[in-house]
């Protein structure tokens, strides 16, 4: 006869071991039906050719630029171009053609071709009435359909714009606008440098820094935005420009937040600074841990003192990122929370101090991926749990750290299951992402005009939904439910008097404003930049995708 003791030894271990199948087994399933996706596309994909061929704009961009435009009859090199799009429906918006410039100089001549075609196109539809012209595609990871290309226009594709070359002192390091945070970080970590980047290895540099941009290193630096020196973009007028602090300075403030409404941005120089290993991870939880793991992120995100060696918010602390997601497929539900320290603890085995002493070291958990690694390795994880290939959706809002909001904002994720467990939707995973943003790390570096100046006296939680699924059937359905739920969020925050206007950009969902979420004098802030170096409106109109800073249905 086996002991109770023994008894219950055997089946909290067989309890583990069940639990951790389950979670490798998803990440499997993911993996093949990703592989079976990439090879369905690759043996039928869609016709690419539209009925009414290539149109004059892009024979004229072909004429000018033969070596670097892409047609649909040019099937596999268009293929490529179009699957290497994050989220699945952004593969289905098709362009006539693709530009992929070699250089600086000729992005300049396209931008002039294409403001050439729309004051044309003004002078004979009105100025009001001028559709999107195109589109301009950095890393491709926004799940917004249409952020980065269009149907039937023109996508501006920056992938071969992806230089990174730090300067001989270490001090900055320029960036190529196509980069991705991998590209950066393979470069640096080899030469024992970083920069305020990306957490996300496929994300890219251009996209998530002209949104203001989260960072590992924010506590320590402030946001990405703010750690920019300068910007080499190309305007309306096909002009090369630079935006620095002495350098057409209001520009330069502008693109600290303020996205694609300028031009387009060509190379960033940012900062960098002497880094080796970092210390990171992941920890997985059961379901029944959730009102433990919601109480120990307030108490961590109120632990804001970064003057002693014991608290969390020190400058090399970054996270808890906590996630509650809920996978359809194995119809469970899982807690992660990503914990990182921006140099090595003196003992490598051992926590760093500061996440010891934290009340997420004495939670149960299933295992811990927490280790001493590369920063591309701790971004390479970050990107291994939301893979390309499937649809996307994000939504966000802000409140302050408050409990009862925190936990309003659990009910509500929790609540939604039963609604998409009734409409059966393929293969979802619905995930709820907390994430501190604390004063202390808006304050740091360049100013911006996100709006966050009013942030000084209590710790903000960025509150965000990241939501994927298989078929197109369920878009609208799951586009509608994770709206409806950040706003019984916002109404919680509201009737607990702990919301706050903030949307982060990179974030949001193709329904919501972050510009307004500014505030009234940052946006007419960017809209007077927009007006001063964009007169006619090529990137407010004629450059889909993204936020425009005219909105016509909202109001500061």
């Amino acid at each position: 006869m086996i002991p109770p003791l023994l008894s219950a030894s055997i089946a909290t271990t067989l309890l583990i071991i069940i639990s951790i199948s389950i979670l490798i087994l998803r990440r499997l399933r993911i993996s093949s039906s990703q592989a079976v996706q990439a090879g369905e596309k690759s043996a039928h994909e869609n016709d690419y050719d539209s009925p009414s061929g290539p149109t004059m704009l892009s024979k004229s961009l072909a004429s000018a630029l033969p070596d670097s435009v892409i047609f649909p009859h040019e099937a596999a090199a268009f293929k490529q171009s179009m699957n290497s799009y994050w989220a699945q429906q952004e593969c289905e918006v098709v362009p006539t053609c693709v530009v992929r410039p070699h250089d600086v100089q000729q992005l300049s001549t396209a931008v002039t071709i294409l403001k050439r075609e729309f004051d044309e196109r003004r002078k004979q539809t009105g100025e009001e009435q001028v559709e999107g012209l195109f589109a301009v595609r950095g890393g491709g990871h926004s799940p917004v359909s249409g952020a980065a290309s269009i149907k039937g226009g023109i996508v501006i594709d920056l992938g071969r714009l992806c230089e990174v070359n730090p300067s001989a002192d270490g001090t900055s390091v320029v960036i190529g606008a196509g980069s991705k945070w991998a590209d950066v970080s393979k470069v640096l970590d080899e030469k024992f440098l970083a920069v305020v980047g990306g957490r996300n290895s496929a994300v890219g540099v251009g996209g998530l820094t002209l949104g203001g941009g989260l960072s590992f290193f924010s506590p320590r630096f402030g946001l990405v935005c703010s750690n920019i020196l300068s910007y080499e973009l190309v305007l309306a007028s096909g002009s090369v420009t630079t935006a620095s602090e002495t350098t057409n300075p209001d520009l330069w403030r502008a693109l600290k937040g303020g996205s694609n409404n300028f031009g387009i941005v060509t190379s960033f120089t940012a900062r960098s600074f002497p880094s080796t290993k970092i210390w990171s991870g992941f920890l997985y939880m059961p379901r029944f841990q959730a009102s433990k793991v919601l109480a120990a992120f307030h108490e961590c995100v109120n632990r804001t003192d970064s003057g002693g060696p014991s608290t969390t918010y020190h400058n090399h602390a970054a996270g808890p990122i906590t996630c509650f997601s809920y996978i359809h497929q194995l119809g469970a539900q899982v807690i992660s929370v990503n914990l990182v320290y921006t140099k090595p603890p003196e003992d490598e085995k051992k926590w760093p101090v500061c996440w010891k002493s934290s009340p997420f070291a004495s939670l149960w958990r299933l295992w811990s991926t927490c280790k001493v690694r590369t920063l591309t390795s701790a971004t390479d994880e970050m990107n291994g749990l939301n893979p390309p290939g499937r649809r996307q959706v994000f939504a966000n809002t802000t409140i302050k750290n408050d409990a009862a909001t925190l936990t309003a904002a659990h009910a509500a994720y929790n609540d939604a299951i039963a609604s998409f467990r009734r409409a059966n939707v393929k293969e979802l995973v619905w995930t709820l992402v907390l994430q501190p943003l604390l004063p202390d790390w808006v304050s740091k570096g360049d100013a911006n005009p996100l709006g966050l100046d009013d942030c000084t006296d209590v710790p903000l939680v960025i509150v965000s939904f990241t939501v994927n699924w298989a078929e197109s059937r369920d878009d609208e359905f799951v586009k509608t439910m994770t709206r409806k739920v950040v706003e019984q969020i916002d109404a919680a925050a509201a009737a607990n008097k702990t919301g706050h206007r903030y949307r982060y950009l990179n974030y949001c969902a193709e329904w919501q404003r972050p510009f307004a979420s500014y505030g009234k004098e940052n946006w007419n802030f960017l809209r007077g930049v927009s007006k001063r170096y964009d007169p006619e409106g090529l990137f407010q109109k004629g450059c889909v995708g993204g936020f425009k800073l005219d909105p016509v249905d909202v109001e500061p």
